[in-house]
Formats: C-alpha cells, sequence, structure tokens
C-alpha cells in the first residue's frame, strides 16, 4: 500500500488501447481501453486498495475515464473530470507509427508543444492539491508535470503505471510505485 503524504499526489497513466499495442500515435482520439489495458487498470486499482487518497481526477479522454473507474471500483471514490488533463492533439499525426512522432514540431491541424505544455500546466496549477491526490492521464501529460515540478526530462509512462510525487524541503521529487506489466 502507498501513503500519499500531505503535500504529494499520484499520477497513473491509463491503460493500454489498441493504438498503444500496434505503436500507434493516439494523442486526442478518443479510444477506449483493449483487454490488456482494463487487466492492467484493474491491477493497479487493487495495489492502490486501502491509500489514503481523498480525490481522483482525470482527463476527459475515454481511456483515461475508464482506468480511473477501476480505481473507482476499488477506493468508492468518483473522479472529477479535468479540462487540460487530456493528452496532446497530434492532428495529422494521429493514427501514424509512433516513429514520425517529433514532439518538438507542431503536426498539421496539431497543437504545438507551447500550447500544449501551457494547457496541461494550467490544468495542473488549478487542481488545489491539498489532500491526497490520484490524477489519471497521459504519457505527454506526466512528461509536462514532471518537466514543470523538476525542469529535468522525464521517460515515458508504462500503461497504468503509477508514480508518487512528494516535495521535500521545497523540492519535488518522483517515486516509482507500481507497474502493472501485462
Amino acid at each position: 500500500m502507498v501513503i500519499v503524504p500531505d503535500n504529494g499526489f499520484l499520477f497513473m497513466r491509463h491503460g493500454e488501447t489498441e493504438a498503444n499495442a500496434r505503436g500507434i500515435i493516439c494523442g486526442s482520439t478518443d479510444l477506449p481501453l483493449n483487454r490488456v489495458g482494463e487487466e492492467q487498470a484493474d491491477r493497479t486499482a487493487e495495489f492502490l486498495r486501502g491509500t489514503n487518497i481523498r480525490k481522483i481526477v482525470t482527463s476527459s479522454l475515454l481511456r483515461a475515464r475508464q482506468t480511473a473507474a477501476s480505481v473507482t471500483r476499488v477506493t468508492g471514490i468518483e473522479p472529477q473530470l479535468v479540462s487540460g488533463l487530456e493528452e496532446r492533439n497530434w492532428g495529422a499525426w494521429e493514427g501514424q507509427p509512433r516513429s514520425v512522432l517529433r514532439r518538438d514540431e507542431t503536426p498539421p491541424g496539431g497543437e504545438s508543444p507551447g500550447d500544449f505544455r501551457a494547457r496541461v500546466i494550467a490544468a495542473f496549477e488549478g487542481l488545489h492539491l491539498n489532500e491526497p491526490t490520484l490524477i489519471v492521464a497521459h504519457s505527454g501529460v506526466a512528461r509536462e508535470i514532471h518537466l514543470y515540478l523538476t525542469d529535468q526530462p522525464h521517460r515515458r509512462m508504462e500503461n497504468a503505471e503509477l508514480v508518487l510525487w512528494s516535495r521535500i524541503s521545497g523540492q519535488w521529487n518522483c517515486h516509482e510505485c507500481f507497474k502493472p506489466g501485462g
């Protein structure tokens, strides 16, 4: 069991989708979890049984909402949808192999890196993290929050992976908590 400090929060990436399994850019495309993703979400939710989280916030995209629903079944806490926590809109690159993705470029019809960062940070700052909170969102959102809090890049989180953020002496620290595998 993980205990979230009063000055911290948990971040959980959504479970696997077919696009994730196939190495396809999903972005703002609203896809559901696949069977593996549902199992991953359930395993991570079970890991959270008995935790002290008091609030769950989630992206409005279906894959994040389904992942948060797994946690709700274990904790009884209803998630709040938070606009701005959605994955980056990759425009014309959505549905393409991940190999075409270039984070520092703006794809045709897509969101610029600066606009995405500003949207995510505005949503994050508006969360009022004054109680143990679980954020359920996307790998791009996790990267932007990590960069904002530490000024350091972060690796891509695995599907349904859980990390703990805590502040020690005013400095944010990210700790790996749980990877469901599968």
